[in-house]
């Protein structure tokens, strides 16, 4: 219950009716197993909404996201969390609907990533870290248990994925290992942390080092950033949109697409020119993919790859 306090809610007692209202639903939601984000989220969108009309009457909350500023992917978002709250309290309406604009993602380079971590104090390094190699959400991270590391064969256990995904096992690397290692122990958990403690302290972390670097860039960078950053990446390694669905853990194919279009605009090259090589054994064609060589066909036999020169 203490992220609902977070959230701006108070014990129930003390509740204007609205509010108590907005709080049985969250707590509904506690119940039905959603993420800490998503109930803080909705908290506060419900919150707010109550500040500016009256949450009973559906037709002044469709006049307040009609003639509000925000974007049509926000709404469309405010108008899910309504339908839920408004099937909670047996409330009737038709929800209005928005078309989502297309999604801009910024992926920031590694090297930006990189001085996000090593400016983090010992913990939130770690937590960055992870979020880095994994591709993890953070929800996902939080939930991260001790004994959900696999130190000797340099594994990790996402055994509670969000967002309807799958759980997955993925690598880490002996630099992450000795990140983990030095952590105290005090919690079964790795992070014994909030949300949105988490948050707030990464939105501190990000703006003093832009500040500090004179990179503003830094500042578009959030913590789900880094999945997107490891999605785009790992597809423009691998070139398999499968082996980046398993690591995202999506369901659907059509969620990993994204980082199709992405990695194209982002490594993107100015020349046609390419070096080709060619393999014979299944050795031979790992060596070349380890070195960003894109398979191209079979010809008499033998495999074709090819690199931008």
């Amino acid at each position: 219950m203490d992220y609902l306090i977070l959230a701006g809610i108070a014990e129930p007692d003390n509740l204007h009716p609205n509010l108590s209202k907005i709080f049985a639903y969250t707590w509904q939601l506690k119940k039905d197993g959603k993420s800490e984000g998503t109930i803080i989220r909705t908290t506060r969108a419900l919150k707010r909404l109550s500040q500016l009309c009256n949450l009973d009457d559906p037709e002044q909350v469709k006049t307040i996201l009609a003639t509000s500023d925000n974007k049509n992917s926000t709404k469309e978002l405010l108008t899910q969390i309504l339908t839920g709250y408004y099937k909670h309290t047996g409330i009737l309406w038709t929800p209005p609907t928005y078309k989502r604009e297309q999604t801009q993602y910024f992926i920031p380079t590694e090297q930006e990533l990189d001085s996000l971590i090593s400016s983090a104090r010992k913990r939130n390094a770690t937590l960055l870290q992870i979020l880095k190699e994994t591709g993890a959400r953070i929800g996902e991270i939080l939930k991260l248990k001790w004994s959900d590391i696999d130190a000797e064969r340099k594994i990790l256990y996402i055994n509670h994925a969000e967002k309807n995904s799958n759980n997955r096992i993925l690598p880490i690397s002996p630099k992450l290992i000795d990140m983990l290692n030095n952590l105290p122990r005090t919690n079964d958990k790795v992070f014994p942390a909030t949300f949105n403690s988490i948050r707030n302290s990464f939105q501190g972390l990000r703006n003093r080092t832009a500040l500090k670097l004179g990179n503003p860039r830094l500042k578009q960078i959030h913590l789900h950033t880094f999945r997107h950053w490891k999605g785009t990446t790992e597809y423009h390694k691998t070139k398999d949109i499968i082996h980046v669905k398993t690591i995202l853990g999506h369901k659907k194919i059509e969620s990993t697409m994204i980082y199709i279009n992405l990695e194209n605009a982002l490594f993107q090259t100015d020349t046609d020119e390419y070096t080709c090589k060619t393999a014979k054994t299944i050795q031979e064609a790992t060596d070349l993919i380890e070195h960003g060589f894109q398979y191209i066909t079979d010809m008499d036999g033998i495999k074709l790859f090819r690199k931008h020169k």
